[in-house]
């Protein structure tokens, strides 16, 4: 059995980047499912791993760790995945492209927070879903734009998968999931189609890890 330990729960989009970086590695893991629907990282032993209740958290090489974007450039820097470019203009425009999903798209797009959107509107229905479509589609069509600064050959940012590729997909899963039109973002399909073939991206989605 693995001595590393990944903490996540399967429609994650943080676990779910930390899972394709995994794969990338050719690290062998141990899921540890926790719950967000029971409220198990409310939980006490969850807590301890993380005071902010989130997951994923990563243990590996005698240290646990939190925060995906974190964990991620620890994986890059212990095991060579060449995320991001080394030079500081290309390395800083390529964080850009992932910040734009990470760290603008993803927190606003939490199911918790389109849940207490809905809860404060005092509306029903579809809230969460048009919530969650009048976010996303803008926001990848920001990044559609931002990828005409770059050659898809055939990721995001180049011939090798990159931090951008890891916050993108898990991306696209939600944007599926809540029907937003992707029409008009022939840049980002065809890394995502690129991406489908990619042996740890499969391995890591999200329905080979659902549950049953």
């Amino acid at each position: 059995m693995s001595d590393v330990v990944l903490y996540d729960y399967w429609r994650s989009s943080a676990s779910y980047r930390v899972r394709i970086a995994l794969n990338l590695a050719g690290i062998a893991y141990r899921a540890q499912t926790v719950d967000l629907v029971k409220g198990e990282q409310t939980a006490p032993a969850h807590l301890a791993r993380n005071p902010q209740g989130f997951v994923p958290v990563l243990e590996i090489d005698g240290v646990q760790l939190t925060q995906s974007l974190a964990i991620l450039d620890y994986l890059d820097r212990t095991r060579g995945l060449n995320l991001l470019p080394d030079e500081p203009v290309a390395r800083a425009r390529a964080q850009a492209l992932a910040h734009a999903i990470a760290v603008d798209l993803h927190p606003v797009c939490n199911l918790k927070v389109a849940r207490h959107a809905t809860q404060l509107s005092g509306r029903r229905g579809d809230m969460p879903g048009d919530w969650m479509r009048h976010f996303i589609r803008p926001g990848l069509l920001a990044f559609e734009a931002m990828l005409e600064g770059f050659e898809q050959a055939p990721y995001c940012t180049g011939s090798t998968p990159g931090l951008a590729d890891l916050c993108l997909i898990p991306q696209m899963y939600n944007a599926r999931r809540w029907q937003v039109d992707l029409s008009d973002i022939p840049r980002i399909l065809a890394v995502e189609a690129a991406c489908a073939d990619h042996p740890a991206f499969a391995a890591a989605h999200q329905d080979a890890h659902a549950p049953g």
